[in-house]
């Protein structure tokens, strides 16, 4: 029997669990992706704290009409990567949470990249 949608990315999410965590230093970027928004989290694993988020409800990015979530995701990565720059986080680690790196993930990694931040 094939699996669903939902349990083939989880079982993809938890394969890059294993081998990805992110420290103070050099946090986690998580990346989760509903069918309207797209978020992000930049996250210190060792002492279980978030250490700043972005997404697609912010004000600057919902304030936008009329974009596709592609562009969306673009104004988000952007955005997550001038906050990571303001707290001192230039490197990190990408989690793609089971996602396939492809559209929106990808656009939202490019412009977090251009904004700053090394992964």
């Amino acid at each position: 029997m094939a699996l669903s949608k939902q349990e083939r990315r989880k079982r993809i999410r938890n394969r890059i669990r294993k081998i990805i965590s992110g420290t103070d230093t050099k946090p986690r970027l998580s990346v989760f992706r509903s069918n309207k928004q797209i978020y992000v989290q930049l996250i210190d694993d060792v002492n279980g704290k978030t250490l700043t988020s972005a997404s697609s409800l912010n004000k600057i990015v919902a304030e936008k009409e009329n974009i596709t979530k592609t562009k969306q995701a673009e104004l988000v990565g952007n955005l997550i990567g001038e906050k990571a720059i303001q707290i001192g986080i230039s490197d990190v680690v990408f989690d793609r949470g089971g996602y396939l790196y492809h559209g929106r993930v990808k656009s939202l990694a490019d412009s977090a990249r251009k904004a700053g931040l090394k992964f």
